[in-house]
């Protein structure tokens, strides 16, 4: 019987070794580059890095697909371990998570159609009706610009095929993912947006200081190796 017993406690204690040795990454697989479906699996830029980054940090890496706006929630609640969704880093945020350093810089840029010219700031927006995601920064941004009939979206890829279908005026979003759907839907042009700089970074729940600790240094190593800089052509090349 005690050799059946420390057998099972054997195999427990492993098993929870083994459970430690698991990140769970929440992600919203609807902003590419920085993560979206390809056949059947998320793929993109954060994908890859933070799958570096778990390498690096001895851990390995399972993702989750999440809406984006239940992200924070799914971390405060312990369903996942760290956020990496292209999510900038904003006061409102910090209250509630830790971040990591940042690992890429971006603005908002708004997607309008091609034949479009009275847009060309956030304030000629005023009387038009303007497509965001919910919980992005254009979002947030939208909510301050007063007469703006904000429609929100679930996604990015919802919104802008509802600009190129004509029910609404323009959309804001985050530079590179809007580079990414001009390419891909023509008809559509960026205006350029005299926004402040937004950094990215990986979000980890308040309790888990030492964590962030290993993903800063991964992260340092990255860059040092040349990695970053190769996934950096990769996906904005």
């Amino acid at each position: 019987m005690k050799k059946i017993v420390g057998v099972f406690l054997f195999v427990l204690m492993g098993t929870i070794l083994f459970a430690k040795e698991v990140l769970y990454v929440g992600t919203n697989a609807e902003f590419a580059p920085f993560e979206y479906m390809e056949n059947g699996e998320i793929v993109g830029f954060d994908i890859e890095l933070i799958n570096k980054v778990g390498e690096k940090i001895g851990k390995e890496i399972k993702i989750k697909n999440i809406a984006f706006d239940g992200l924070l929630p799914a971390l405060q609640t312990d369903k996942i371990d760290l956020i990496i969704a292209g999510m900038t880093v904003t006061k409102e945020r910090e209250q509630f998570v830790d971040f990591s350093n940042d690992y890429f810089i971006a603005n908002q840029v708004i997607i309008v159609p091609e034949n479009e010219s009275s847009i060309t700031d956030v304030d000629s927006l005023k009387g038009k009706k303007v497509g965001v995601v919910l919980g992005y920064t254009g979002d947030l941004m939208v909510s301050k610009v007063e007469g703006v009939d904000k429609v929100q979206y679930n996604s990015a890829p919802a919104s802008i095929m509802a600009l190129a279908g004509g029910k609404i005026d323009a959309m804001i979003l985050d530079s590179a993912p809007a580079q990414s759907y001009i390419a891909k839907n023509k008809g559509l042009k960026i205006v350029e947006l005299d926004s402040e700089v937004e950094k990215y970074a990986i979000a980890v729940g308040k309790d888990k200081k030492e964590l962030v600790e290993q993903i800063n240094k991964a992260l340092e190593e990255i860059k040092t190796e040349g990695i970053y800089d190769e996934l950096i052509i990769k996906y904005f090349k």
